[in-house]
């Protein structure tokens, strides 16, 4: 049933800043159709539990829903033709005074891409697309000297977000281990190409000191790890960015004497999260790991991590991977090789914003209570004819959403930044979670239900038709060549030894016998003489 009444705006066009960047990464010649939904900033709970005795961070989140279909022939004939979704990623930023947090909640596809014909060889532009939205979306939030940090977990699934496109053969489910690869190559080209240019943001910023990736997989050593990085580009001149580890000490504006809890983000539907939540309920009533917010059996968080291999989430034969992307501003920072100096620096910039958030709350209370109260007025009575009025009619959806500002201490919200449709935290919940409930096992299904889940958000606004924005491509396509043998090499096939058909292919040792070279039509047969032959004695 389609939505009424819902409070929703856009500007009747996706981020003009979005879809240049998906145009030029997009397949040259094909045509795509780019939907774009966002939450404002919302007030939020803290991703981040605070130390004892402390507030929690004052959080917002933002929501990002990016969906991509393509147009495809439908019927027998193949002279009608409809919308069908192939592709989606869903974003979740978490914004402080401090840190930025971009958190990727789920991607999927439907596995219908293949109805674009692309070129044999041609590689997907899925990846293409996702580390296009990921870095659009990192310079759009990007604020002076605040962190930002792109974080997600790969683990295999076979549907996240499309109920029944496992049932489509065209769909290519990754494993595990290459789940974990693939997330590796589609951050890796965000970490090189910024640290190879010098160049401003284009948001007017200055660029990023340093990017660097973390990967942890639980229950693999450093070694096994390292497998899943891939190598350095050539024409790259940056040293390599990738760490083997988890940066959450790096991350935390509290300081590193913390206790683990306060370490760890919490995350919506995150595996580490949920164990959180059950070391958790270990601190309970007003023992003395209440106080101190220790947990009792994880006291490090080198010691959480090696739990986390347990887990049945990640070590039910299938791996899970923990990537985070970390920017860091290019700020001065204190001249000393020690991260607590760091550290520190952001504490005290914490505390003064605490301060100053408490001070102006404290006064506010007592502002309130001081205030002395003003007596009531008594009401006119009314007399005379009534007049009646006439009502005023409704003509378009007013909208609040878009009544506050665009730069905060908390955060940044710039109009290119947004989607095409921003709509209220309870409605993007409902519109996003209707996915879940479609089916697209079949090509009618997903045509059908594509267009469903489009006409729940067309149908609350006057500017239907311009819901979704029509992107060609413009990116030459690249062909693998199929024929290469990717530098393989090729014995000579005169010294490959091979097993003998027959009952004589071995000897009775079990050794394999080299094929003579000879040119002959029928084999050549070594004969031993008969005085080099030596009998076994008899005893």
């Amino acid at each position: 049933m389609a939505a009424k009444n819902i409070p929703i705006s856009g500007d009747h066009s996706a981020s003009p800043t979005l879809i240049e960047q998906l145009s030029a990464v997009l397949p040259r010649g094909f045509t795509f159709k780019i939907y774009h939904l966002s939450t404002p900033p919302t007030r939020t709970t803290a991703i981040y539990a605070p130390p004892p005795g402390t507030r929690p961070d004052r959080t917002y989140c933002e929501s990002h829903f990016l969906a991509i279909a393509i147009n495809t022939p439908t019927g027998t004939n193949g002279a009608d033709s409809a919308d069908v979704l192939v592709f989606a990623i869903e974003v979740l930023i978490y914004s402080t005074a401090l840190s930025t947090t971009l958190f990727v909640s789920k991607a999927d596809s439907t596995g219908y891409l293949h109805l674009l014909k692309l070129p044999k060889g041609a590689s997907s532009p899925i990846r293409d697309i996702s580390y296009t939205f990921l870095r659009h979306l990192v310079r759009e939030r990007r604020r002076d000297n605040i962190r930002s940090v792109v974080s997600l977990f790969a683990r295999a699934q076979d549907q996240y977000l499309f109920p029944g496109s496992i049932k489509n053969s065209g769909k290519h489910v990754l494993d595990d281990r290459g789940l974990v690869r693939w997330w590796c190559r589609v951050l890796t080209p965000l970490i090189e190409e910024t640290n190879d240019s010098r160049r401003p943001t284009e948001s007017g910023g200055a660029q990023w000191k340093a990017i660097n990736g973390f990967l942890l997989v639980p229950g693999l050593d450093a070694y096994e790890s390292r497998s899943f990085i891939p190598a350095q580009s050539s024409n790259s001149s940056a040293s390599p960015s990738w760490t083997v580890g988890h940066p959450l000490r790096e991350l935390s504006t509290r300081g590193s004497d913390v206790p683990p809890r306060c370490l760890v983000p919490h995350f919506p539907d995150d595996p580490k999260a949920r164990f959180l939540d059950e070391l958790d309920d270990e601190i309970s009533g007003g023992s003395t790991d209440s106080n101190s917010g220790q947990w009792r059996s994880v006291k490090s968080i080198e010691q959480f991590w090696e739990m986390m291999a347990f887990r049945q989430e990640c070590s039910a034969g299938r791996l899970v991977g923990f990537i985070w992307v970390v920017f860091t501003p290019d700020v001065e920072l204190p001249s000393s090789n020690s991260q607590n100096s760091v550290v520190r620096l952001e504490s005290n910039e914490y505390k003064r914003l605490t301060s100053i958030s408490n001070s102006q709350e404290n006064e506010s209370l007592e502002w309130s209570y001081t205030k002395p109260a003003k007596p009531r007025k008594k009401k006119k009575r009314l007399s005379g004819p009534i007049i009646p009025r006439e009502p005023r009619i409704k003509t378009e959806n007013k909208n609040y959403l878009l009544d506050r500002p665009e730069s905060t201490s908390y955060y940044i919200w710039r109009p290119q930044g947004r989607g095409q449709v921003i709509v209220e935290e309870s409605n993007y919940k409902r519109i996003t979670e209707l996915l879940l409930h479609l089916e697209f096992s079949s090509l009618a299904l997903a045509v059908t239900n594509t267009q469903r889940w489009v006409d729940e958000i067309r149908s609350s606004h006057a500017w239907a038709d311009t819901w979704g924005q029509v992107v060609t491509g413009t990116k030459e396509i690249e062909v693998r060549d199929s024929s290469n043998t990717g530098g393989v090499n090729v014995l000579n096939l005169t010294i490959v030894k091979k097993k003998r058909k027959g009952g004589d292919e071995e000897n009775n040792e079990g050794f394999n016998i080299a094929t003579p070279t000879g040119t002959g039509s029928s084999p050549q047969v070594n004969v031993l003489g008969g005085s080099t032959i030596r009998k076994k004695v008899k005893v």
